[in-house]
């Protein structure tokens, strides 16, 4: 009876991570997000050698050069990431040659010519180009309790496709681990400022982005240090710098 009692959790968070993700979708558009080097800026767009992106991004590059000009308005949010932490800045603190990326909104199935006519809503500079990293296990949830001695108590709602693979079978009440190298981000809107752990506040919605090795056990995961965590970060979104 336990043991169909976790399984039925594990599907119900699958469940509710896609209802969620829909109605993020819904609400704004879907993601496209661009990533490559910065070739040039102007007054209303960059232009990116692309060089990857999410999937919706990549198809509609199909068929496309990889150079693109990507629009940006008032609205539009520049976030300047070093070694993990972000600061807001702007069109000018972009070099040419760092690595960035455009996330943009729009309506799924959009041509890449309406998908650059919208306005990005974040662009984010890197500096330079990520090296080769371990697959990211991505858990959402809310605070279960006060922060302390290095261990994070959540309530898992969902996460990504490999996260909710460890869950199946399990308690939707998990301890994961941060160290002096995890990254606090309180997010207001799509600005991040870093925080320390001991401002997380019980009920508050966070994200917890763990790096470690594909297959690993769920042990193995919350053993592990994260590298990542964002308190009210905008749903499905964007770019985490993690």
């Amino acid at each position: 009876m336990k043991h169909r009692l976790f399984l039925t959790f594990g599907l119900a968070v699958i469940a509710c991570a896609a209802v969620a993700a829909t109605a993020a979708a819904g609400g704004k558009g879907r993601l496209f997000q661009f990533r490559g080097q910065l070739l040039s800026t102007s007054t209303t767009a960059v232009q990116l050698e692309v060089q990857g992106g999410n999937r919706p991004a990549l198809r509609a590059m199909l068929g496309q050069s990889q150079d693109q000009n990507f629009s940006y308005s008032s609205t539009t949010e520049f976030l300047i990431w070093r070694n993990g932490v972000p600061s807001v800045g702007n069109v000018g603190d972009l070099k040419t040659g760092d690595w960035v990326t455009v996330n943009v909104r729009a309506k799924g199935g959009s041509s890449l010519s309406d998908i650059e006519a919208n306005p990005a809503g974040t662009v984010g500079d890197h500096l330079t180009r990520p090296g080769k990293m371990q697959p990211l296990y991505l858990y959402s949830g809310t605070v279960d309790g006060p922060q302390a001695g290095g261990h994070i108590l959540l309530h898992v709602h969902g996460g990504n496709r490999l996260a909710l693979r460890t869950l199946i079978g399990q308690s939707g009440d998990q301890t994961f681990t941060y160290d002096v190298n995890t990254i606090f981000l309180m997010w207001q809107g799509k600005v991040p400022t870093v925080i320390d752990p001991s401002q997380l506040k019980a009920g508050d919605r966070i994200t917890v982005r763990i790096r470690a090795p594909r297959k690993s056990t769920l042990a193995q995961i919350e053993a592990t240090p994260a590298r990542h965590v964002g308190d009210h970060e905008p749903a499905n979104d964007p770019d985490n710098g993690a």
